[in-house]
C-alpha cells in the first residue's frame, strides 16, 4: 500500500478504495453492461463474499498502480473502442482522485451480452 508521509501525518491507502473507484470509473463508460470475474473460483468467491468491486483486481508496487479490469461489453459495439475508453477513464479517476501514477490499466473482456432493449 502507498504510504505517504505528511508533515500533520501518514496517507495509507489500500487497494480497496482504488478499487472502487475504478470500478465506478468503468460503470461510466459508454459500452460497458458489466463486470466479471477473473474465473470461477474468484466468482464463487465473490458470491460468498458479496464483494461489489468484483472485476477489479489492483496491484499496487512502490508508487505506481496497476489495474486489471474484466468487463462484459454491448454486443455491436467497437470493443477496441471500449477498452480505450475504460483504460483513459479508469487512469484519469484514480490519478485524479489519488494524486498516484497508474503503471497500467490492462482490460479484459470476458464476454458479449446483447442489449435487451434493442432485442425487442
Amino acid at each position: 500500500m502507498p504510504v505517504k508521509e505528511d508533515p500533520l501525518g501518514m496517507i495509507d491507502i489500500s487497494p480497496t478504495a482504488v478499487s472502487t473507484i475504478a470500478s465506478r470509473a468503468v460503470n461510466q463508460c459508454y459500452g460497458v453492461v458489466g463486470m466479471a470475474n477473473k474465473n470461477l473460483a474468484n466468482g464463487i468467491a465473490n458470491l460468498l463474499s458479496r464483494d461489489n468491486q468484483r472485476g477489479i483486481e489492483v496491484a499496487i508496487e512502490g508508487d505506481s498502480v496497476t489495474i486489471d479490469v474484466y468487463v462484459i461489453v454491448e454486443y455491436g459495439v467497437r470493443i477496441r473502442a471500449v477498452a480505450e475508453s475504460v483504460q483513459h477513464t479508469v487512469q484519469f479517476h484514480v490519478e485524479k482522485s489519488l494524486g498516484l501514477p497508474v503503471q497500467a490499466v490492462n482490460v479484459y473482456i470476458q464476454g458479449l451480452r446483447l442489449n435487451k432493449e434493442k432485442s425487442e
